[in-house]
């Protein structure tokens, strides 16, 4: 065989086109790869989350919100290619490999992102956009009319997003976050939008493919994240000049508090698929959004309530982020829940879960204006978040 037909053969066989829409497995498992891509996403968390932690703030939680979503954007966009167009070769590894490349020196410019370093974040971001848009746009050229249409829209509001981040770095320091969080609503409400007006039978497929696959990795990610919790513990435990019983104990009880939250979320919601309309996509997609960076918030919360344990009353802005990051992952547990098919197939069930765990997140956030001390605060949340899990257990053992 010439040299030349060998090496085209080795090039067919290691560098495949990405896989047209509509041609995605419906069960896959995820692999190495992604789960690899997913823990480098989830360092930028930890960065945006300890960033947090040292700036208990309005203006910190501010800029952990913008920067936690577009982190959170730019996974979806990846995790999503993978799913539609992605293959396990070596064109697949490579477009993983250039995005991790680029979420290196961003994670790195998280700490500085209100300051001196967000013109380099804002730079770095729009350059990961733009490979991002890239990446759609090479996807899209194989695809059948019908996607293209649907793709063009979404290629063009990635590459646009790219730009004015770059564009951003002329604007003064103050006013680049709140360009970066608008920029933000605007590209969730175009995502919204353009599953909501598809029309196509097989542009709908294709806008609502929520898979096995899909359900796996949001998932992945949700425990993954909830490995903050823990490092805010130990953070706080490091803080400490000597760990004695009563510190320990409240960061026992804080690592408890982000159990409930795992338990929370996968006894109720987690590892189901919703049902194959287009409300219920976009709901239990984007419900994913605030429950990840609450639950991430968490983590931030409990270096603090750590370092603070044997303070007579929990800091205000410890208490009020600690208790309304739990009544967020009791909330909006519930809000995914109503997409699922198990919600409507166990009414019986999932009804006065919700009212349950809808009146613990109203308790959680009274709990947080009240300001006990962090210990009774711990276990005050610990059992709100057990709440639901006993009305659950009642249901089933009387049923």
């Amino acid at each position: 065989m010439p040299p030349e037909s060998r090496w085209i053969r080795i090039r067919q066989q290691l560098w495949h086109p990405p896989r047209p829409h509509g041609e995605q497995p419906r069960e896959r498992v995820v692999g190495p790869l992604e789960l690899f891509y997913d823990l480098v996403m989830v360092v930028l968390v930890a960065q945006a989350a300890h960033h947090l932690a040292g700036q208990l703030t309005w203006r910190g939680l501010g800029e952990y919100a913008v920067v936690f979503t577009l982190i959170w954007i730019a996974w979806l966009n990846g995790t999503l290619h993978h799913e539609l167009h992605g293959r396990d070769d070596v064109r697949g590894r490579t477009t993983f490999l250039l995005q991790i490349l680029v979420l290196v020196p961003l994670g790195a410019f998280i700490p500085g992102v209100g300051g001196s370093l967000g013109a380099a974040f804002a730079v770095t971001a729009g350059v990961l956009f733009a490979f991002l848009a890239v990446l759609w746009a090479l996807a899209s050229r194989g695809d059948r009319p019908e996607y293209r249409r649907l793709s063009r829209p979404y290629v063009a509001g990635t590459a646009a997003c790219a730009v004015l981040l770059v564009a951003s770095t002329s604007l003064p320091q103050r006013a680049r976050l709140p360009a970066w969080g608008a920029l933000d609503v605007l590209y969730l409400a175009g995502l919204a939008v353009m599953m909501h007006t598809a029309t196509s039978p097989s542009a709908q497929r294709a806008a609502l493919a929520i898979t096995d696959a899909v359900i796996e990795r949001f998932g992945l990610l949700i425990i993954i994240v909830l490995g903050e919790t823990v490092t805010g513990v130990v953070d706080g435990l490091t803080e400490e000049h000597g760990v004695d019983a009563r510190t320990l104990t409240v960061g026992l009880v804080a690592v408890l508090v982000g159990f409930g939250a795992w338990w929370t979320y996968f006894d109720y919601a987690g590892h189901r698929p919703p049902v194959a309309t287009r409300a219920a996509a976009v709901r239990w997609l984007f419900a994913h959004l605030p429950l990840t960076a609450a639950i991430a918030a968490m983590g931030a919360a409990m270096v603090s309530l750590v370092e603070h344990a044997h303070d007579t009353r929990t800091p205000a802005a410890t208490a009020w982020l600690l208790s309304a990051t739990c009544a967020t992952v009791l909330a909006i547990t519930m809000v995914v829940a109503t997409t699922l098919r198990a919600w409507r197939e166990d009414r019986a069930l999932y009804r006065p879960l919700a009212l349950t765990s809808a009146a613990a997140a109203a308790v959680s956030l009274a709990l947080g204006a009240a300001r006990p001390a962090p210990l009774p605060l711990g276990l005050g949340l610990l059992v709100l978040l057990g709440i639901p899990w006993g009305v659950a257990v009642a249901r089933r053992t009387s049923a």
